[in-house]
């Protein structure tokens, strides 16, 4: 009888140099927590972070790793990667990404073409999901950096936790 490989996902963040994807999951059948690292090649300053998520999370060597992150972290990943590529801090990295995903109250949505408009919807339903978690939920879980000692490799990581429900 054949088993199947099953991976929790923990932690995902990213390393600036060299620029990679960390994948902090446990091994469901050795029940084991490892690292998995996954390079990141041909991205710029000008790439496109969506597409780099989606090409990653459908890459077939990593695909069964990644099943229990989101899209969203992903492309968040990328967007500070990309940030860093030219030249911002990860704090201005992580301001500017903040900034794409709130609604200006001023924007008239009527002027809006298709695909911006269903951004702000999209926008919307994922504000209106992070506010029915309260801060006293058991797994609601603030957004956290963790700091590697200094004789670790990877020094540069800027970390992002959902909350465990993803998983």
């Amino acid at each position: 009888s054949w088993t199947v490989m099953t991976y929790t996902a923990k932690k995902c963040g990213i390393c600036f140099q060299p620029p990679a994807i960390i994948l902090i999951y446990k091994d469901d059948s050795k029940d084991k927590t490892r690292q998995r690292i996954m390079p990141v090649r041909d991205f710029s300053e000008f790439s496109d972070c969506s597409i780099a998520a989606e090409q990653l999370k459908n890459n077939p060597r990593h695909k069964v790793y990644l099943e229990g992150v989101s899209l969203q972290q992903l492309q968040k990943l990328y967007h500070l990667l990309k940030g860093h590529l030219g030249g911002e801090s990860l704090a201005e990295s992580l301001e500017k990404f903040n900034r794409q995903k709130t609604i200006d109250p001023e924007e008239d949505m009527n002027k809006l073409d298709d695909s911006e408009l269903a951004k702000r919807k999209s926008i919307m339903d994922e504000l209106f999901e992070k506010n029915r978690k309260k801060k006293d939920d058991p797994d609601f879980i603030y957004d956290i950096e963790v700091e590697f000692p200094q004789d670790e490799p990877l020094e540069s990581c800027g970390w992002d936790v959902e909350p465990s429900e993803e998983f």
